[in-house]
This record gives C-alpha cells, sequence and structure tokens, in this order.
C-alpha cells in the first residue's frame, strides 16, 4: 500500500509515553488484584469495589496502549485502517464485564445493609495504604505526559480519581477499627460502585456510537455540508458519510456536485484541496474522500445518505 494511504503508521503523543502508560496499567492492576485477595480474606465489600475501580483504570490506561500501539501497525491491502479498531472492540468487552462488576457490587452491598457482616479492617486499611502508594507512582510517572497527550491526560486524571476510592478503603477500616460501625463498608461500596457507572456508561456508549459508524462528536453533518456547498464552485454535497475508525481518527466521504467548469477546465485537484482544506480547518477531519460530479449524475447512482 502507498505510504500516503497508510492510515495507522505514525508515533503519536500517547506512542511517545507507552512504557509509562504500561507501568501504571500493571500497577493498577497489580493493586486490583491484590484488593481482590484482600477483600476475599477480610470480606470487606469496599475494597472489592476499589478494585474493581482499579480494574477499570487498568483497562482504560490498557486500551490507551492499545490504541498507542496499533497506531504503529501497518495497514494492508485487507485491513486498509490497520488494526485500529481493536482499541473499539476492547473498549466494549471492558464496559460490558465492568457494568456487570458494578451490578454485583450494588447488589451485594443493598443486601449487606440490611446484615452487615464482620470484616477485617486491619486489611482494609493495609491494602488501601498499597493502593494510595500506587496511586501516587502512577501519578508520579505520568505527571509530565500529561501535558503533552489528551491520553496521558485522560489516564492521569483516571489515576487521580483512584485516591478517592482508596481513601474511602482506609477511612471506612479505621471507622470501623475504631467504633465497629460495620455498616459503613457496604456504604463506601455503594458510593465506589457509583463512581464506575458514568465512566463506564459513556466508554460503551462512546464504543458502540463508533461500532455503528456515528457520526462523530462534533462534527454535524449540516453545517459541513454549509461549509462545503459555500466553497466556490459547489453546488451541492449528497451521500455524506462521517464516522470514526477508532479514537482521534474521524473520516469522511461525500459526492460533490461541481460547476462544469471545474471538470472541463482541470481545476479539480484545486477543488479537492479547498473541500479538504475546509473540513481539516474547521472540523478536524484529516482523512477525507470525494466524488467530483456533474449535476445530474446522482439521478442514475443509488444513494444511501443524505
Amino acid at each position: 500500500m502507498p505510504p500516503g494511504h497508510d492510515h495507522a503508521r505514525g508515533l503519536t503523543a500517547t506512542g511517545r509515553h507507552r512504557g509509562r502508560l504500561t507501568a501504571v496499567m500493571a500497577i493498577s492492576a497489580g493493586i486490583a488484584a491484590g484488593e481482590i485477595i484482600g477483600a476475599l480474606v477480610s470480606g470487606s465489600l469496599v475494597l472489592l469495589a476499589d478494585a474493581a475501580h482499579m480494574a477499570a483504570d487498568a483497562a482504560a490506561v490498557g486500551l490507551s496502549v492499545l490504541a498507542a500501539y496499533m497506531a504503529t501497525r501497518p495497514a494492508t491491502d485487507r485491513r486498509t485502517f490497520g488494526y485500529a479498531r481493536a482499541e473499539i472492540l476492547a473498549a466494549t468487552v471492558n464496559a460490558l464485564l465492568l457494568l456487570g462488576l458494578a451490578a454485583f457490587i450494588i447488589t451485594e452491598a443493598v443486601q449487606r445493609l440490611a446484615a452487615p457482616p464482620q470484616v477485617g479492617s486491619g486489611l482494609m486499611i493495609v491494602f488501601g495504604v498499597v493502593a494510595l502508594a500506587g496511586n501516587g507512582a502512577s501519578l508520579l510517572l505520568l505527571r509530565h505526559g500529561q501535558a503533552q497527550s489528551l491520553n496521558v491526560r485522560g489516564a492521569f486524571l483516571e489515576v487521580a480519581s483512584d485516591t478517592f476510592g482508596a481513601l474511602a478503603v482506609i477511612v471506612s477500616g479505621v471507622v470501623i477499627a475504631l467504633t465497629g460501625f460495620t455498616l459503613l463498608d457496604p456504604i463506601a461500596s455503594l458510593a465506589v460502585a457509583l463512581l464506575i457507572l458514568p465512566r463506564t456508561w459513556r466508554l460503551l456508549r462512546d464504543a458502540v456510537d463508533v461500532l455503528l459508524e456515528a457520526s462523530p462528536r462534533g462534527v454535524d453533518l449540516t453545517e459541513v455540508r454549509a461549509h462545503m456547498t459555500a466553497l466556490e464552485g459547489v453546488k451541492d454535497v449528497h451521500d455524506l458519510h462521517a464516522w470514526t475508525i477508532t479514537s482521534g481518527l474521524p473520516v469522511l466521504s461525500a459526492h460533490v456536485v461541481v460547476d462544469p467548469a471545474v471538470l472541463t477546465e482541470n481545476r479539480s485537484a484545486a477543488m479537492l484541496d479547498a473541500l479538504q482544506f475546509c473540513l481539516s480547518g474547521h472540523f478536524d477531519v484529516v482523512h477525507s474522500t470525494f466524488q467530483l460530479e456533474p449535476a445530474g449524475h446522482a439521478d442514475h447512482e443509488p444513494s444511501v445518505c443524505l
């Protein structure tokens, strides 16, 4: 495939920090695994809830790492956009698993509100402190890269939010140890589980939108059409499609009806440049494909879009 049409190559800003992201993913996954063990031993539900929170962040960072890796894979004649869509498939599976886990924690917490069991407060405090230390290490790893990459910035904010889950575990353990108020465990579990739901739902919604090839957020096709038809020589636009291959890679295609002089006077290349400049400048759509055609051409071709 010609180099100009390889949409998967290039070392992105996220790619330059792939090593640090991988380290953060490993830290988060390790803490999540440890908290699961701690939850089983201590009987603490808030530890399990925080483990789910950490797993959510490990998965989110993992998706950033996956996206950075897939961006370096070359496109082929069979997979013309490379393996970029793998990030979206992983995000969908991740969101479904996290929704199921959050539902389980909420159900278990509601049951424990009626009859709270005894929990090992000492283990809760130990694992909470370990989680807090791990989050601190992750924040140090990401502190520079978060100013250079939106993906790294997102990972930084996710890890920062984890500190609340770790603090919830520590505070719950201390309060239970001092007062014996075991009801705090399911209450804190509900709070942590509810933190997972909104972002998990957004992740699933965004992933499904990409899989259904919905228009990218921030790309209004009515506005796109208005900008295109405002160009000199453009009479109409039809069969206008915009979709997303993967995060940060919106694409667009359209049939553009132009003045006959554009075609007969060899001005097609200039028109294509003007259309692409218009979209990349106003809508941040770098990859676009246009078919220039004279008036009446659409009468004998099937239309599948606006």
